[in-house]
Parts: C-alpha cells; structure tokens; sequence
C-alpha cells in the first residue's frame, strides 16, 4: 500500500495466491433510495479468512447480507467459483455452500443443541447417517456443545450461543462461512475461543471465511487479509498483518 495525499494508506491492489472462489462485482444495494454500497467489487481467495473492516454504517453487514441473498440488489452480481448467484433465492445460495451466521447469535431457543445442528446440516448433508456423522464430528471439535448437547438453546450462556450459531453453520460443511459481528457482548476469554475455533475450522477444512467485526484486533490476529470499508467503498485491501502495523490506517479507519 502507498500513501495517500492526506496521510492515510491507499487502498492496494488484492494479493492472491489460489484461486477466486467468492467475488462482488459492482455490487450496488440500498435502502429507502439511498445506497449503502454503489458499486462495490471485492475478491475472496479459496481458503482465506478475510475480516471485513470498518464504522457503523461503512456497509459490512449490508455486503453479507446481499452476498447470501437476504436483500435484493440494485446492480452487480454475486459470483461463487464461476457461478452467477444472483438470481438465487437464500435457501439455493445455501445449498451451493454459502452460510451465514448473522449479528445476535441466532439459534432456535425452544430447541436442544443436538436439534439446532441437524437443523443446520440438513441443508447440505442429505441421509440421516451422514448428518449423524457430520453432528458427531463437530462434538470433537467444540467439547462444550458436546457437554450441552440436550439443553435447549435458552439455557446457554451468551458464549454457548454464539459457539452453537457458529456450530450450526459449519455442520453444513459450507464452502463460504459468512460471519456478523460473532464478537458482539461476548468477554474476552469467549472471544478468544470462538475465533480460534473459526482460524481452525479453515486450516483443517480450507473454509473459506468472510468476516465482519468490530474487534478489529481479534479479527486481524485470525484472518490472512483485511478489507476496509468506509461509507460503503472499500478503502483499504491488504495482508492482516500489513493493516494492523500500519498506524495512519489504523487512526484514520480502525479507531485504534
């Protein structure tokens, strides 16, 4: 990245070692008339954790939002692995391997853990042994849903909820894992847990994972590279480690 005229960091050109699995392009949406994002266009790497960065209202919740087809879009199109998404409903997104876990740890309260992942997994793992197998796989990886795993999802704390909501998404084995806010009211030592569960969940998997969040410090400690946005454009495009050591960048967008 360069600087620009008034001290900051210019945005730098996307870096990528393997293929585009997820890409925008031109990507406009907007509520009430006005746009949130006009014109956006950015590429997610197979494989990558990429933290989707910014303000309130810069735009990162409306992206994931548009990119799993929860509101409709104004131009631009949704690519994943060369196929046009944009004509899909959510639930033909899904299928096609995207997931999403939204802002406020969504899970079914009036259902038992076990219940809210083979809800998640039916949408992708046809066959009641595979989605047993694939439920009993997750277990072994998140020991404390394991030890849960018949109370209802009103029983859980905040930090087994949003581990469950993670949960519920990865047991349907996505290719894209998008991700709002997971942080949100969670203690520290929490928040530690659940994204080094995501950062392992990519490693073992190849998942690829888009990531937006406020705790930019945890989110660039797991992620391969990091996305600015700042009044729904993208600012910055860079390695994670590379933004975080940047200190105009940080001041002028990051607030730390």
């Amino acid at each position: 990245m360069s600087a620009s005229s008034n001290g900051t960091t210019a945005p730098a050109e996307p870096t990528t070692t393997t293929r585009t699995l997820l890409a925008v392009d031109g990507l406009v949406v907007g509520y009430a008339g006005a746009p949130v994002l006009d014109g956006l266009t950015i590429e997610v790497a197979a494989g990558d954790v990429v933290a989707l960065l910014g303000a309130n209202g810069a735009g990162k919740t409306t992206l994931l939002r548009a990119v799993s087809g929860l509101v409709p879009l104004r131009g631009g199109r949704v690519v994943l692995d060369a196929e046009d998404l944009t004509g899909l409903a959510v639930e033909d997104r899904a299928r096609r391997g995207l997931a999403q876990v939204p802002e406020g740890r969504s899970v079914v309260a009036e259902l038992t853990v076990e219940e809210n992942l083979q809800l998640g997994a039916l949408w992708r793992i046809p066959g009641r042994r595979a989605r047993r197998a694939a439920v009993d796989e997750l277990y072994d990886e998140l020991e404390p849903l394991a030890r849960r795993r018949q109370a209802y999802g009103h029983q859980l704390s905040g930090g087994e909820r949003q581990m469950l909501a993670l949960a519920r998404a990865l047991v349907s084995r996505p290719r894209v894992l998008l991700l709002d806010e997971p942080s949100l009211g969670l203690a520290p030592r929490v928040v530690a847990q659940l994204l080094g569960t995501l950062r392992e969940a990519a490693r073992r998997t190849g998942l690829t994972v888009l990531l937006a969040e406020q705790n930019v410090t945890s989110a660039l400690s797991i992620a391969d590279r990091g996305i600015v946005l700042g009044l729904g454009e993208v600012v910055a495009d860079a390695p994670a480690a590379q933004l975080a050591a940047d200190p105009a960048l940080r001041h002028a967008y990051l607030g730390f």
